[in-house]
């Protein structure tokens, strides 16, 4: 993580701690505790929700999920709106708490506990850079699988201008959240903008030690 995302990884106090902290608590979990686990169609929720599962493993317990980007769809979807949840975070509290009193819990079978735990096994023993959510399936992609979005965008906000101005980073990862169908966290982007500054694709002036110090441009060698 610190040699991908930036030197903005030192600022994350005690992140070790609070991970194997996290981790502890849902290991110490009682046996025969009613568990109930919200995920979305993302591949970070999905990948946490078997993460989860493995470490439940061997506890006799009664295993929930609810899906938070079906329930949300199905419960408070406005017709004649597109709107497409990415991640369970979106949903405002009211609207959470109604879906965790009202929504739809599919059982976990012990078929599916040992079958989600051998996908986290699989996953936790593959180094992929990027993974995405898509056909319903936790599928691995190229880490450069946004570039071509992020040099689009970049065009749109450069507009039609014959002398394209610099434009802070940070708009520029902003317009490239704002419009992706995956979700994606803006530090891989930030990483990825790096990677085409490097490349030539983008200038960059500032400081590249965080988002919020240098500003970019694109500039004549784009790829193919």
């Amino acid at each position: 993580m610190k040699k991908c995302i930036s030197d903005e990884y030192d600022d994350f106090p005690d992140y070790k701690k609070r991970f194997r902290k996290t981790i502890n608590e849902i290991a110490s979990i009682p046996e025969g505790t009613q568990i109930t686990i919200w995920t979305s169609d993302n591949a970070h929720e999905q990948i946490g929700m078997r993460m989860a599962m493995y470490l439940l493993k061997e506890k006799n317990m009664d295993i929930s999920i609810i899906n938070t980007t079906e329930e949300y769809e199905q419960k408070f979807r406005i017709k004649k709106m597109k709107y497409s949840l990415l991640h369970s975070g979106e949903i405002p509290l009211e609207k959470f708490q109604f879906i965790y009193e009202h929504g739809h819990r599919i059982r976990i079978t012990d078929y599916d506990r040992e079958k989600l735990e051998n996908e986290w096994i699989s996953l936790s023993d593959n180094k992929e850079t990027l993974r995405i959510w898509q056909n319903g399936r936790i599928q691995k992609v190229p880490e450069d699988f946004f570039d071509d979005f992020i040099i689009k965008k970049a065009k749109k906000l450069h507009g039609n201008k014959k002398q394209k101005d610099f434009m802070k980073s940070a708009r520029l990862i902003g317009e490239v959240l704002g419009h992706l169908e995956q979700y994606v966290g803006d530090e891989f982007l930030e990483y990825r903008l790096k990677k085409l500054i490097e490349a030539e694709i983008f200038e960059a002036e500032g400081s590249l030690a965080a988002m919020r110090f240098y500003n970019v441009r694109l500039v004549g060698k784009l790829p193919n």
